[in-house]
C-alpha cells in the first residue's frame, strides 16, 4: 500500500502567464506557496476476489472490470500512461475541489508519485511535474496553465519562471524566516462557498485573449516587484498586499469569468474593512479569496468577513511526498 501527501497552492502573482500560449512568446512567471492543506491519495493493488479489477474512491466510486471504462479522465489517462492496472484507489482532501487551490493538479502529481511508489520506481519532483502537466493538458486536454503541477510537487514558496522555450526554473523566494511569518500571519483565507471547474473557467477566458496581453504583461511585472518586496530584508512588506490589490484588479480585466458581482462584494468588502489587498485564488469564477491585513485590521476584517468559512492556514516545504509505503508482491495477468 501507497499514500502520498500533496500540499496545495496560494498564487498571488503571475497566474495566466503561465498559459504555454502566452509564456512561449512573453516569457511568464508566477510568484507562489505551498501550504499545510493536503489531498491524499491511497493506492495498492487489488485482490483477485471480486467480479471488478479496479476500484476508485475519489467524489465518486468506480468499479472497473477494464481501464477504458474509467469515468475519471486523469485515472484513465495516468493509469493508461503507467501501465497501472488491478487496483483500489482512494482520494481524500483537507479541502473541497473546484475551489481556486490547484487541486486538480495537486491530485494528478500525488497520483502519478503514488503510481510510481507502487512500481517500485522513484520519480523525482521534476519528473512528477512534467508528467502532471501532460497528463493534465494533453491526455485530458483541459485547459490552464502550468503552475499548479510544478507548485505541487517542489513544494515551498518560488518564484516559478516559464522560459520561450517551453522549459522552466523553479527558483525559491529566500526570506528570513521572521519576514516569512510575519507574511503569514498577515493573509487571512475565507471561503466563498461557490466552486468551479478551473478548466472551464480558463475556456471561457480565452474570449478576446489578444486584448488581455497589456494586462498580462503588467501582472508578469508584478512578479518582480513583490519578489523584491519579500527578499529586500529593509523594504514594507505591507508592499506585499498592496501589490496583491493591483494585481486582483488587473486580473480582473482579463476575463469575463474572472470575477462576478458577488465576488466584487466580497472583495471590496475586505477592502473597506482595512485589508490592503488581496485577490481570489485560481482561475475565477469562485473558490477561496485570500487578503493581506495588518494586525491591528485583524479584528475588522475577521467581522466584515463572519459569514464566510474562515480557513487558517502555514506554509509549507515540502511539496508532495510519499508518507506510507508497504511495498507488494504483484503479478500481472497474463493475456
Amino acid at each position: 500500500m501507497i499514500i502520498t501527501k500533496t500540499p496545495f497552492r496560494m498564487s498571488f502573482f503571475g497566474g495566466g502567464t503561465d498559459m504555454e500560449s502566452f509564456f512561449r512568446e512573453y516569457g511568464g512567471a508566477v510568484l507562489s506557496t505551498t501550504f499545510d492543506k493536503y489531498c491524499y491519495v491511497t493506492v495498492r493493488h487489488l485482490p483477485r476476489f471480486f467480479d471488478w479489477s479496479t476500484h476508485l474512491t475519489y467524489s465518486s466510486q468506480e468499479y472497473v472490470t477494464d481501464v477504458e471504462q474509467i469515468k475519471h479522465p486523469a485515472i484513465r489517462n495516468a493509469m493508461k500512461m503507467l501501465d497501472m492496472h488491478e487496483i483500489r484507489l482512494l482520494y481524500e482532501a483537507d479541502l473541497p475541489a473546484r475551489s481556486g487551490l490547484g487541486t486538480s493538479s495537486s491530485f494528478a502529481v500525488g497520483m502519478l508519485n503514488a503510481f510510481y511508489a507502487l512500481k517500485g520506481k522513484y520519480a523525482d519532483k521534476k519528473k512528477l511535474a512534467d508528467e502532471a502537466i501532460y497528463l493534465e493538458r494533453v491526455m485530458c486536454d483541459e485547459a490552464g496553465g502550468w503552475q499548479d503541477q510544478i507548485a505541487a510537487a517542489y513544494g515551498g514558496m518560488n518564484r516559478i519562471e516559464f522560459n520561450k522555450d517551453g522549459t522552466y526554473n523553479v527558483k525559491p523566494i529566500i526570506i528570513h524566516p521572521d519576514r516569512k511569518k510575519l507574511l503569514n500571519d498577515n493573509l487571512l483565507m475565507f471561503f466563498t462557498g461557490f466552486t468551479r471547474f478551473s478548466s472551464e473557467m480558463q475556456e471561457a477566458n480565452k474570449a478576446g485573449y489578444s486584448e488581455k496581453i497589456k494586462q498580462l504583461r503588467d501582472m508578469y511585472a508584478l512578479v518582480d516587484e513583490a519578489e523584491k518586496v519579500l527578499e529586500e530584508k529593509h523594504s514594507d512588506i505591507d508592499d506585499f498586499g498592496r501589490l496583491l490589490d493591483k494585481t486582483w484588479r488587473l486580473k480582473r480585466q482579463t476575463g469575463g469569468a474572472i470575477t462576478t458581482d458577488s465576488i466584487d462584494a466580497i472583495y471590496e468588502k475586505g477592502i473597506e474593512a482595512g485589508a490592503l489587498g488581496g485577490k481570489l485564488l485560481g482561475a475565477g469564477g469562485g473558490g477561496f479569496i485570500v487578503f493581506y491585513v495588518q494586525p491591528d485590521k485583524r479584528a475588522s476584517v475577521m467581522e466584515a468577513m463572519k459569514e464566510f468559512l474562515y480557513v487558517p492556514f502555514r506554509f509549507e516545504d515540502g511539496g508532495t511526498q510519499v508518507i506510507h509505503y508497504t511495498p507488494e508482491s504483484y503479478e500481472p495477468l497474463e493475456d
